[in-house]
């Protein structure tokens, strides 16, 4: 199958992509591991993406602040798999990608995007925007290069998220 057939077998048309003016991204070829969880699952971004991790990581940790990896990289065929699994689970295909990119479409291809908890009460929830982490990000996570993605009122018709941020060079 090709991409737009995988994509209308999931019932996301090319006007759907269109109408909200989604960006197409290429997924990462060259990936290093940046952490690895207390489950032992890897965390993996794009060489320049991980070291900026690395450096912002270790900035918040001198400032007293938690940043914990909640995903990273993230292939289209995973994508696929989440946007399936909440299909199956009764969620129609308009809500979804409120909360999820289209395979495809999603920062998390380019190994540069992360999600950023502050303990596992905040994780992937809008909580997390006033935690000192969400704060920290805020003031710093600039000087990285890295930026949120997903404000409020986004132009791409995403739900706010403020755990996730993307890595754009500096």
């Amino acid at each position: 199958m090709n991409h737009s057939e995988i994509l209308l077998s999931l019932g996301i048309t090319d006007a759907m992509i269109q109408e909200r003016g989604l960006f197409r991204y290429d997924e990462a070829t060259t990936l290093e591991v940046v952490e690895i969880n207390s489950e032992g699952r890897e965390f993996m971004l794009a060489p320049a993406a991980a070291s900026a991790w690395r450096l912002m990581k270790a900035a918040a940790v001198a400032d007293g602040v938690t940043l914990d990896l909640v995903s990273a990289h993230r292939s289209v065929v995973r994508q696929i798999e989440i946007i399936r699994s909440k299909l199956a689970d009764g969620m129609q295909i308009t809500e979804i990608l409120t909360l999820v990119a289209p395979p495809g479409y999603s920062e998390h291809h380019t190994g540069r995007a992360v999600d950023i908890a502050s303990c596992a009460a905040d994780v992937l929830q809008e909580i997390f925007e006033n935690t000192p982490s969400f704060a920290w990000l805020q003031s710093r996570a600039g000087e990285f290069g890295f930026t949120l993605s997903y404000p409020r009122g986004n132009a791409l018709g995403y739900a706010y998220e403020p755990w996730h941020w993307c890595f754009s060079g500096r």
